[in-house]
């Protein structure tokens, strides 16, 4: 091992990543690849990365595919250019497997909302109730869980549930809010949120409906209710993205990361899209925590195999069971 490498790795856990040099004349798609076919990785890309990485990904898709994938891959290691809940999934869903994330720093406002100790103390004031918790988690939060969901599939998972048996949704309170009022079920909610999907600008976005009258408003249910009761589609990345190809609208405002916006272009090449404003002084509103993860950092962390992501046996053992029985059911429902 080089110097450099060595004292790279010492600081791993303080930097995130390998902080080595990277020659700038590097082809870097063509060095990925071929470390792809060397070390038998598998890419798994979520939608909000950067454009170039979703380009060389081998699969792209939101928590729901991105956790299926996980679960049925042949690879030897999985890459995950996503954020650390994601990648604590894959693990958990494919324990014997390497599985890599080019930054551990690339983490989760929502997920950190929700610490597990904290967490626990408030599920015991609730003794008779499931705790159903959106997949955007820490996987010691997935210990404390009987069934996860994703945005995909949490409609279905909270309808699976017996309309007798009370229920605690965590950690996202919108997506909770949201939920409780397409099934009537009343929930306990836990009051999480995504720092992306909860700045988006209520007026900002009447004036972007105003200068473009044709366009549909599409939302996250991460988002709050004021933005969601304006939108004329609410729903996961995936289903927005199908929305926009499927639809006949030619343009769309978009309320949620702005990464999705590279697919949903690629998919409808001759139709407009405008990400929706948050409510600061940016266009756009991007996840700090996924754009994180770089070329750069991807083609390090295929090269040395780090940094990688390790969990204790019994989180994997207990927090793994709330995932399977989502997939389950996911499975059931066609999804």
């Amino acid at each position: 091992m080089s110097a450099d490498l060595a004292l790279a790795t010492q600081n791993l856990k303080r930097r995130g990543f390998l902080d080595l040099d990277v020659d700038p004349t590097l082809d870097l798609a063509a060095e990925i690849n071929r470390l792809k076919k060397e070390r038998n990785a598998v890419i798994l890309a979520h939608y909000y990365q950067e454009s170039e990485i979703q380009d060389i990904a081998d699969y792209i898709g939101d928590s729901l595919g991105l956790s299926q994938q996980a679960a049925s891959t042949d690879a030897d290691i999985i890459v995950f250019a996503g954020v650390h809940f994601m990648a604590e999934t894959a693990k958990m869903l494919s324990p014997q497997k390497k599985v890599l994330l080019p930054d551990l720093k690339a983490g989760c406002s929502l997920a950190d909302s929700c610490p597990a100790p904290v967490f626990a103390k408030f599920k015991e004031k609730y003794p008779d109730h499931v705790v159903v918790s959106y997949i955007n988690c820490t996987a010691e939060l997935k210990t404390l869980t009987d069934i996860c969901c994703t945005s995909t599939n949490a409609r279905h998972i909270i309808d699976s549930i017996p309309e007798d048996q009370p229920i605690i949704f965590a950690p996202d309170v919108n997506l909770g809010r949201w939920l409780v009022k397409e099934t009537g079920r009343d929930m306990v909610l836990w009051n999480g949120s995504c720092m992306v999907h909860e700045i988006f600008s209520h007026e900002k976005v009447t004036k972007l409906k105003i200068a473009h009258p044709k366009a549909a408003f599409i939302a996250h249910p991460e988002c709050e209710a004021h933005i969601l009761d304006m939108a004329d589609h609410v729903g996961s990345t995936s289903s927005l993205l199908r929305f926009t190809r499927e639809s006949e609208y030619q343009e769309f405002i978009v309320a949620t990361e702005p990464g999705i916006l590279h697919q949903m272009e690629l998919a409808s090449p001759d139709k407009t899209f405008y990400p929706a404003p948050p409510n600061n002084t940016c266009a756009c509103n991007e996840c700090p925590h996924m754009k994180r993860n770089t070329m750069e950092k991807l083609y390090l962390c295929m090269k040395y195999e780090q940094p990688e992501i390790i969990l204790p046996e019994w989180v994997i053992e207990k927090g793994v069971k709330s995932i399977d029985r989502m997939l389950e059911i996911s499975a059931r429902a066609g999804l």
